[in-house]
């Protein structure tokens, strides 16, 4: 997009372009989109507060954590309370030591990148036959004869009701 068309956009609509490019993972783009959207508001508002959060969040993905950590100490001073809460636990999180995982509780992904032609070929999965499909599809459900089923009444619910009016009754008696 072109510095001209830029300049055109809302605020709103250059934070929601920083938003989508942080949701895709493009943490680099996202930045400028919210760097770009911090230039047109006020940092003190609780917008500015707002984008600022977005960028101690990409920062902090980016790899970038002093510029994050930088970022969510000044907006401990903001004015606005939802947002101090917000920065004060991003910082707690920020802050916190990286804990040692050991190796057994790791599980390695190969990188199948780097596999031979043979190799591939032995992981090659054929697609599914039409026998296979047939298999796979769900079983036909029998249609039942209601006149077959027996619908005599057990009295199941008269007695379920007795029993349970002796219970309620046995609990107010001793209460």
């Amino acid at each position: 997009m072109s510095d001209r068309t830029q300049t055109k956009l809302t605020i709103d609509q250059v934070m929601t372009a920083g938003e989508r490019a942080f949701e895709r993972g493009r943490y680099a783009e996202s930045i400028e989109w919210f760097e770009q959207a911090l230039a047109r508001s006020y940092p003190t508002a609780r917008k500015g507060g707002e984008i600022q959060l977005w960028l101690v969040n990409a920062y902090q993905l980016m790899g970038e954590n002093q510029a994050a950590i930088v970022r969510c100490e000044k907006l401990l001073l903001h004015p606005s309370p939802l947002i101090k809460q917000q920065a004060k636990n991003l910082l707690y999180i920020l802050r916190a030591p990286v804990l040692q995982r050991p190796k057994e509780w790791m599980t390695e992904i190969p990188d199948l990148a780097n596999l031979s032609d043979s190799e591939r070929r032995d992981r090659y999965v054929p697609p599914k036959t039409e026998n296979d499909r047939k298999r796979a599809q769900k079983p036909v459900i029998e249609e039942i004869d209601l006149s077959q089923v027996n619908t005599q009444d057990n009295q199941f619910v008269g007695v379920a009701f007795v029993l349970i009016m002796v219970i309620l009754g046995s609990v107010w008696w001793l209460s």
